[in-house]
């Protein structure tokens, strides 16, 4: 029972700060700003179910698929974190007009589902860094026939921890309006771009870390 505990809060406290969903509310607000309430709450849900599903295939295949393409984690954190670079340089510059854009009737068109995943989930919610994590958390799993029923309990507190995490983006992205609401439109305007000039510094930083994990393997 104490491991089943340990390994919930080791993958809830692990990824959390990643994918900071609370801290990505007023993008996804930004987002889905020409959306209606019925779409962003279906929206949210569908981010949500994303979330887990590509963490959970993370957590238990990613170190798998790795190995088979011969990719290894530096090489993914440069790649994502490019593409996580990439898309909140383009929030930052998106966010002039983000505000000026209140209803369906301004802009003729609205995020739809099928921007559920990208970018809504990948690489907005769930970036390299959340999946790196989730794959070096799966390795680390025993992996002798002795210890099953031990694989059983820590990836059933594994899967706990990955739900509690999607719940947690569900509720943050289902109520973003209501968390943005008491910093009024300019404060929201501040934390769009603040929260994308963070999400560019994070990409970055993810960058630079897969370059000097290269760089290490290569000398």
């Amino acid at each position: 029972m104490n491991d089943f505990s340990n390994t919930f809060l080791l993958v809830y406290a692990a990824l959390f700060p990643i994918v900071n969903p609370v801290g990505n509310a007023p993008i996804f607000l930004g987002l889905t700003i020409d959306s209606t309430e019925a779409d962003r709450r279906a929206l949210a849900r569908r981010v949500g179910v994303n979330c887990f599903f590509l963490l959970l295939c993370a957590l238990f295949v990613g170190s798998h698929v790795l190995e088979f393409f011969g990719i290894s984690l530096p090489i993914l954190r440069i790649a994502g974190g490019s593409v996580v670079t990439a898309f909140g340089w383009k929030l930052l510059h998106a966010g002039e007009h983000l505000k000026d854009h209140k209803t369906p009737e301004a802009t003729g068109m609205a995020v739809s589902m099928a921007d559920a995943f990208y970018p809504l989930t990948l690489p907005l919610t769930v970036g390299p860094g959340s999946l790196s994590v989730a794959i070096t958390l799966g390795s680390r799993r025993p992996i002798t026939l002795v210890d099953l029923p031990h694989i059983a309990v820590l990836g059933s507190a594994a899967v706990l921890g990955l739900a509690a995490i999607a719940a947690t983006v569900y509720v943050s992205y289902r109520y973003a309006r209501q968390i943005v609401a008491a910093l009024g439109d300019t404060g929201t305007n501040v934390m769009l771009r603040l929260s994308a000039f963070i999400l560019l510094c994070i990409g970055l930083e993810i960058v630079w870390t897969g370059y000097r994990e290269l760089m290490g393997i290569a000398h």
